[in-house]
Order: C-alpha cells, then sequence, then structure tokens
C-alpha cells in the first residue's frame, strides 16, 4: 500500500480539541515550523509527505464555521496564529441525526468518507474520534455486527456509528476518547478489513506525568502509599465530565494504571484503596486545566516521603499534536499492512488496548522505537 500524508477525519470536529487540530493542520499550511517543535512524529516516518499537506475534515453536530468554534472555545486567543483562508474552506459535513438507527447512521457516514475519499485522492484518511464521553454501556452480548445493530443505541453511544463506518471503508481508527467503542466485534471487523485501530483515551498532561513519576518510583523501588489527583477544568469536557456516570470511564482510567505499573494495589495495607482521581468543573478555568498531585511513598525502613505537583496546563494544546501524531502513526502502519489493535501506541493513551500493550514509561519509549522500525521497512520496500 502507497503512503500518502494523512485526512484526519474527525468526529467532534468543531471541539475545543477538533478546532485546535484544525488551527494546526492550517498553520502547517503556512509554516510548518509553527507545529513541527511540538510533534513526537516530526522526525519519523518522512514518506508521508511534507507535513504541509495533511488535511481536515470531518463530523459535527454544531452550525458553527471551524472559525467561529475556534473563537467560541479561547484556546486560541491570539488571531495571528490561525490562517482563516484555509480554514474558511474546511469541509465538515453534519453528524448524522440520533434519530436515525445506527445501521442508518453507518450508511450516511460510508457516503461521507467516500466523498472525502474522492475529494482527497492523495491523502490518506484516518478517523479520529473526539466525541465527548458517555455513559458505560454493556454490549457485550453483541458479538456480530447484525446485533451490535439492533442492541446498540446510537442516541447513547454515538461514537460505534463512526468506527464501523471507518472499518467498512478501510480507514484506520483512532479512539482519543475515554468511550469503549474497541468491541469485540469491531476488533474482528478491522482485523478483516485490514484496518489499524488504537486507543484508547489521550494522556495529554497529568495522567502522561503520572506514568513517567510512577515508572521511575518503580525503578527505585519506592514503594507507593497513596496517589490523590484533583483535576479542575472549566471547558465542555469539564462540563461534561460533570456528570460522574460520563466520568466514570475517564476516572476509571485514570486509576487503573498506576496499579498496572506499579504491580500492587496502591492503600493495600490500610485495607482500602489510596489511589483517588476526582475530576471537578470549574467554569473560570477554562481550557486551563489544573492538575494537582499528592504522592505518598516510602523508602528504606518504611520512612515516609511525599511529593506534591502543580501542573496548569492547556487542555487542547496538550492534546492537538498528539492527535496529528497519531494520524501520522496510523497512517503509517495502515500503509504498512497493520491491522486490528495497535498496543505499541500505549505511550499516548491512558488505558492502551491490544495484547500486553507497554505500561512503564520506559516500556511505551522502546515500543514506539520498535514501530519506528517498522516504518522505515515499509519505507525500504
Amino acid at each position: 500500500m502507497l503512503s500518502y500524508p494523512p485526512l484526519l477525519l474527525i468526529a467532534g470536529a468543531k471541539g475545543a480539541v477538533g478546532s485546535t487540530v484544525a488551527a494546526a493542520i492550517a498553520a502547517m499550511k503556512k509554516d510548518p515550523d509553527t507545529v513541527l517543535p511540538w510533534l513526537t512524529t516530526a522526525p519519523l516516518c518522512d514518506h508521508l509527505g511534507p507535513f504541509g499537506s495533511m488535511e481536515f475534515s470531518g463530523w459535527d453536530a454544531s452550525p458553527k464555521s471551524i472559525n467561529q468554534a475556534i473563537e467560541y472555545h479561547k484556546v486560541l486567543p491570539n488571531k495571528s496564529l490561525l490562517n482563516e483562508g484555509y480554514l474558511g474552506e474546511i469541509r465538515i459535513h453534519q453528524a448524522p441525526s440520533g434519530e436515525l438507527p445506527l445501521h442508518a447512521q453507518v450508511e450516511q457516514l460510508i457516503r461521507d468518507i467516500e466523498g472525502f475519499k474522492a475529494l482527497y485522492p492523495k491523502n490518506h484518511p484516518v478517523l479520529i474520534n473526539l466525541l465527548p464521553a458517555c455513559r458505560t454501556i454493556d454490549l457485550s452480548g453483541s458479538d456480530r455486527l447484525d446485533r451490535l445493530y439492533s442492541h446498540a443505541d446510537p442516541t447513547k453511544f454515538p461514537d460505534l456509528a463512526y468506527a464501523i463506518a471507518a472499518i467498512l471503508t478501510g480507514v484506520p481508527v483512532v479512539n482519543f476518547t475515554s468511550n469503549a467503542i474497541e468491541l469485540p466485534v469491531i476488533v474482528e471487523e478491522a482485523l478483516k478489513a485490514g484496518v489499524p485501530v488504537c486507543g484508547r483515551d489521550g494522556k495529554t498532561g497529568q495522567t502522561y506525568l503520572k506514568v513517567v513519576l510512577a515508572s521511575a518510583l518503580k525503578a527505585r523501588s519506592l514503594q507507593v502509599d497513596g496517589w490523590y489527583s484533583l483535576n479542575i477544568l472549566g471547558n465542555e469536557d469539564g462540563r461534561n465530565l460533570a456528570d460522574p456516570l460520563k466520568a466514570s470511564g475517564k476516572v476509571a482510567n485514570k486509576t487503573g494504571l498506576l496499579e498496572e505499573i506499579l504491580g500492587y494495589k496502591v492503600g493495600r495495607q490500610y485495607g482500602t484503596d489510596s489511589h483517588k482521581v476526582v475530576i471537578d468543573y470549574y467554569p473560570p478555568r477554562g481550557d486551563c486545566k489544573e492538575a494537582w498531585d499528592v504522592i505518598d511513598f516510602a523508602g528504606l525502613f518504611g520512612l515516609p516521603m511525599s511529593l506534591r505537583l502543580n501542573l496548569q496546563a492547556r487542555d487542547s494544546i496538550l492534546a492537538a499534536p498528539l492527535v496529528i501524531d497519531l494520524a501520522r502513526w496510523m497512517a503509517a502502519l495502515h500503509a504498512a499492512g497493520r491491522s486490528g489493535l495497535v498496543p505499541e501506541l500505549g505511550f499516548y493513551f491512558k488505558k492502551p488496548l491490544g495484547p500486553n500493550p507497554p505500561v512503564t514509561f520506559q516500556d511505551q519509549l522502546a515500543a514506539l522505537d520498535r514501530l519506528e522500525v517498522v516504518c522505515k521497512e515499509h519505507k525500504n520496500t
């Protein structure tokens, strides 16, 4: 399969992260050096063509234009950073109506994707799921597509339609959300179609540093006795996560990885879980997220020590480069013949999926090195 620069097909294109990705793609059309220093894939997979050749499109329910969405989210207050001409030309399709059954939504999205392919024949389409977190839904009995069409309610889980449509049209899937779209039937269809899938739940700020610090503490054999994480954010993501049922998947992803890294349950000596993750919606913060971590650990003779970490970050500014990186990885891996879940991309996710995903920071970097070899081998064939 030939390698082309990615076409990012974003589900939720006009959200804070999606519109920031659009701004970054547009900026690279004018001057790639405004974005390249912040991409982990900048020196990799150069056979995908110039960075300025990437394209952006997708779906959203909002009637706003991309330029209006950028202004609404206030992630990029400096308009001089924007290539408003390109942004004004971006084609965003209307998201399928929630009144349509799942199979009808899939059919509409397939038509849209085929249209995108015809419009951008020299780009490699990659679906990026950036839809809001939804409540956990049990679809374990849906082991075939026809059963999934019958049992899944697209008003409660709209992500499924995008994932199915992408796979049926041979398009790789990146699940940057905490929503569990990687059902066994979805993965099975991806393997049959020769399509790679990666996820879940993009790892941008606090959790990224949690993986780094937990890996460092484990490497020094320092016992973690407790870890308290507070997230304060005021953007639309924060508003959505104010619903505990919608936040439950993200909280589970944030908490589960610590035990996986350390190899033991934090708080076992107390007889209760002492790894706490709290997400609070606080409107004044906007997209400028604040995260507090209190880490209690013990050293020689069990003597206690403690670490405090305060991160003041820009949520979408951290997320957008990762979305672009993942689109490039998936275009390269698809061209190289990779299909099914890609656990080696665990560096980018809170809950990396697939067989034996790398867990510690060191292992995640090593896995990326192995993927780079795959890309280079394909480039040379």
